[in-house]
């Protein structure tokens, strides 16, 4: 049920972190994987290298998601090279950490165009290729907890993410009868280049303590439940958020050991 044999997959920003990770566990599961990314050629080969070792066929491009037309010319190169798509990851994704009233708006503009209009323009460019296929198809979006616990400073990233989820909603309800599953997994604190310069001394601290599991994330956490959601064993799994953050937001913990009543 978890066999990707055949099947075709593009993964976005997928040179370095989770995107790498994923595009890596697909190819392991059977698939063979194109990859986008913008800014980091080194990175998205070294992520082609690695598919290719495993016996997968890579093909990669610098583009920008923000870039409607970039992306859907992308997915046309895919499929006249591989003769299809079946699977699409969205995952493509910048930060910002800044006080809200210090957000100028060409940066929310610009976080918006790539957290948010990159997904849209992903899911565009898959389902005009997908469905004229006749042969159902996986979209999977990377959301994030901050949508559901919002941390300050991170309005922009946090609104972005809320969107990334109502979109995956929507068009699960509009395309599941088609064939289509769209799907998310939103992360909790994961270590990847993007965060590891914010996860450090009393912010890691404070997330480690916070995570039922003791640890941060690695991308490779978060790869499996994307592979699950792209393989057969989803296939009634349509329009949901799979929370991938080793029980942080659901740990209610204030330190009952150390609790002096107890028994």
């Amino acid at each position: 049920m978890f066999d990707l044999g055949g099947k075709r997959a593009v993964v976005t920003g997928a040179a370095r972190g989770i995107g790498s990770a994923v595009a890596i566990a697909l190819a392991r599961a059977g698939a063979d994987v194109a990859g986008i990314n913008l800014g980091n050629a080194e990175g998205l080969s070294r992520t082609a290298r690695e598919i290719e070792s495993i016996g997968r066929r890579s093909l990669t491009d610098e583009v920008d998601v923000s870039d409607r037309v970039a992306v859907l010319e992308f997915a046309n190169r895919v499929r006249d090279e591989w003769g299809g798509i079946d699977i699409w990851v969205n995952n493509a994704a910048t930060n910002l950490i800044r006080p809200f009233l210090e957000t100028t708006q060409s940066e929310w503009d610009a976080l918006l165009a790539c957290n948010l209009n990159g997904y849209v323009h992903g899911c565009r460019a898959a389902l005009e290729i997908m469905l004229p296929q006749r042969t159902g198809g996986r979209i999977i979006n990377i959301a994030s907890v901050t949508c559901i616990q919002p941390p300050a400073h991170m309005a922009a990233y946090v609104t972005a993410k809320g969107g990334v989820v109502a979109l995956t909603r929507a068009l699960a309800v509009e395309f599941a009868s088609q064939g289509i599953n769209i799907n998310a997994v939103s992360p909790g604190a994961v270590v990847t280049p993007l965060t590891q310069d914010a996860f450090v001394g009393e912010v890691r601290r404070v997330f480690e303590a916070r995570t039922a599991a003791g640890r941060l994330a690695s991308p490779e956490d978060i790869a499996g439940p994307v592979v699950f959601l792209a393989s057969d064993a989803a296939r009634y799994v349509h329009g949901q958020v799979i929370v991938v953050d080793g029980g942080m937001v659901i740990n209610g913990s204030v330190n009952f050991d150390a609790y002096p009543g107890r028994t």
